[in-house]
C-alpha cells in the first residue's frame, strides 16, 4: 500500500474498536521481557498486502522469519495480520496510547517523536552483510536516502522492497473486445471501456478502497501538475533553501498550498483532473464499486481474478496472486492525459516511480532494551542478501537494496516515463484526519458537486500542510499564511 503506497476503505467505528482493542491486546502481552524460554520476543504488525488470509502474509514470511529465527536463535518474532481497511487507524491507536508492538507498518500516521530514528544504525555496519561497514551503503542512494527523510531529516523506517504500480491486464479479454495494449491516453482509455463493456466485461476493478481513487487521481494530478514543478521547487529533501532532484520535496508542497500557488479550489488543472478521475469511474469501474470491499490483492480483486473484469490496478508484487488463473496476463501504465483530453495537457507521459515505501516497517519510540535490539536487527536481516533475496524472488518484488535482481513479471511498470518518480506527490497532502480514507467517494457517486469536492480537497491540503509546519518546526513568513 503506497503506495506509498494508501491502502484503507472507508469503515466504522464498531469495526475499528474492536481491532484496535484486539491488536493492542495482543501487544500489550508481549511489549516486555523475554518469554519463558528465555527468548526476546518482538511483534511485527501491519496489513496483509500478499493475500486475503486473516492470520498469515503468507508462506514466504512464514519462511523468511523461519531463516531469521535460525541465524538469530535467541529471539522470536511473532506476526500480527492486520485488516487492510483498518490497519491505519489500528497503528496510530496504538502509537498514541505506548501500546505499539516493536515493528509496524511505515504508513502508520505518527510524529517523528513516536518513532525510533535509525540514521545511528545506518551509519553502521550491518552484520548480516560480510565486509560491509556503514548500513546505509545497501540500499541504492535513488530510492533510498535523503529524499525518505521526515519532517525532521530522519530516516525512520527500512524498506523491504520497492513498490511501484500499474494496470494489470487480461489478455484473453483485452483480444475478445479488439482492444490493443498498452492503452495510451485517458481518451484511449474510456473508448477501450466501451468496447470492453459490449465483451461482458467491466472494463476497470474497482472497490470503495483508497487505493483505486488515490492512485488514479493522483496519477491525474500529476500528469496535469508536472508543468509547475520548476516553480514550486524551491527547498531541497532535507528543507534547506534549494532544490530536490526529481519530486518536490514535503516542505516545497506545503509551501505550494499555504501560499495558495496549489489551491485546489483555483488552479484549474485540479478541476481538470477531478472531471477526467469522473470520467474514467462513469466509463470503467466496476459499476457497483462503492459496495465492493477492498482486498489485499488487487483493486477491485475479486473481479479481475474471477475474470470478470479486464484490467485492475495492482502493486509490482501482486503478481503472485495470479498463478492459478486460466487467462494469459501482462502489465501496463495507466494512460497519460494527452492534449486530445484536454488542452490544460502538460505533455509529459504519465509517471508514477519506484519507491521505497511498498514494505516498509518502523519502530515505535516505546521499544527500548533488548526488543530495540532485536527489532533492529530482524531489520538488518530483512535488508541483507542473505536474509532478503530468497524473501524477493519468493514474492516477485522489487529490491531496495543493490546486488539483487528485480523480478521480470512487472517489467512494464519498471522502464519509461512510468518508472519515473511524481513530480507533485499530492498522496503527501493527507491530513491525520483523513489518512487512509476515500477523498473522493462522495464526489464520483454524485452526492458533492465539482465545488463541494474542491473546497473538502482543499481543507484537507491545507490542514496536511500546517501539520508538516508543526511537526516539522518550518518558520519562513509563508508557514504563517
Amino acid at each position: 500500500m503506497h503506495t506509498k503506497p494508501r491502502s484503507a476503505a472507508l469503515r466504522t467505528l464498531g469495526v475499528l474498536a474492536t481491532v484496535a482493542t484486539a491488536a493492542v491486546t495482543l501487544a500489550g502481552c508481549s511489549s516486555s521481557g523475554d518469554d519463558a524460554s528465555g527468548k526476546t520476543v518482538i511483534t511485527l504488525a501491519g496489513p496483509n498486502q500478499w493475500n486475503n488470509e486473516a492470520g498469515t502474509f503468507g508462506k514466504p514470511w512464514e519462511d523468511l522469519i523461519a531463516r531469521f529465527e535460525k541465524a538469530e536463535p535467541d529471539i522470536e518474532v511473532k506476526t500480527t495480520v492486520l485488516p487492510i481497511a483498518s490497519f491505519s487507524d489500528t497503528l496510530s491507536t496504538q502509537l498514541s496510547a505506548g501500546t505499539a508492538p516493536e515493528l509496524i507498518f511505515a504508513q502508520a500516521p505518527h510524529t517523528p517523536e513516536q518513532i525510533v530514528s535509525l540514521d545511528k544504525y545506518l551509519a553502521e555496519p550491518n552484520p548480516f552483510v560480510k565486509g560491509n561497514t556503514k548500513w546505509q551503503d545497501i540500499f541504492n542512494p535513488a530510492t533510498f536516502g535523503d529524499a525518505n527523510r521526515n519532517v525532521k531529516g530522519k530516516l525512520e523506517f527500512i524498506p523491504f522492497n520497492l513498490v511501484t504500480a500499474g494496470l494489470f491486464y487480461n489478455e484473453d479479454a483485452l483480444k475478445k473486445a479488439g482492444v490493443t495494449a498498452p492503452v495510451e491516453s485517458i481518451g484511449d482509455l474510456t473508448k477501450a471501456c466501451t468496447k470492453l463493456s459490449d465483451a461482458g466485461y467491466s472494463g476497470l476493478a474497482m472497490d470503495n478502497g483508497s487505493l483505486g481513487t488515490g492512485w488514479t487521481s493522483e496519477t491525474i494530478l500529476n500528469n496535469l501538475l508536472a508543468k509547475y514543478f520548476d516553480a514550486w521547487n524551491k527547498y531541497d529533501t532535507a528543507g534547506n533553501p534549494g532544490t530536490a532532484d526529481e519530486s518536490l520535496s514535503q516542505k516545497s508542497l506545503a509551501r505550494a498550498v499555504l501560499t495558495g500557488e496549489l489551491d485546489a479550489t483555483k488552479t484549474p488543472e485540479v478541476a481538470e483532473a477531478a472531471k477526467l478521475l469522473k470520467d474514467v469511474y462513469d466509463n470503467c469501474a466496476t459499476k457497483n464499486w462503492s459496495g465492493t470491499a477492498a482486498s489485499a490483492t488487487f483493486v477491485g480483486g475479486q473481479e479481475f481474478l474471477a475474470g470478470k473484469a479486464a484490467t485492475a490496478w495492482g502493486t509490482s508484487f501482486a503478481s503472485t496472486n495470479l498463478s492459478d488463473v486460466k487467462w494469459g496476463w501482462s502489465t501496463m501504465p495507466f494512460p497519460t492525459v494527452t492534449k486530445d483530453d484536454t488542452s490544460l495537457a502538460s505533455g509529459d507521459g504519465a509517471r508514477f516511480g519506484a519507491s521505497a515505501g511498498g514494505t516498509s516497517y518502523m519502530i515505535p519510540a516505546t521499544t527500548k532494551g533488548k526488543k530495540l535490539d532485536a527489532a533492529v536487527k530482524f531489520l538488518q536481516y530483512v535488508s541483507s542478501p542473505e536474509g532478503g533475496t530468497q524473501w524477493i524472488k519468493d514474492t516477485d518484488a522489487i529490491p531496495a537494496t543493490t546486488g539483487t535482481e528485480p523480478s521480470k513479471a512487472v517489467a512494464n511498470l519498471t522502464t519509461g516515463d512510468w518508472a519515473k518518480p511524481s513530480q507533485i506527490g499530492v498522496s503527501a497532502l493527507i491530513s491525520k484526519a483523513e489518512a487512509g480514507k476515500n477523498l473522493w467517494d462522495g464526489y464520483l457517486l454524485g452526492t458533492k458537486t465539482l465545488d463541494q469536492q474542491l473546497t473538502f480537497l482543499e481543507s484537507v491540503w491545507k490542514d496536511a500542510a500546517h501539520e508538516g509546519v508543526q511537526a516539522a518546526g518550518w518558520t519562513e513568513d509563508w508557514t504563517k499564511n
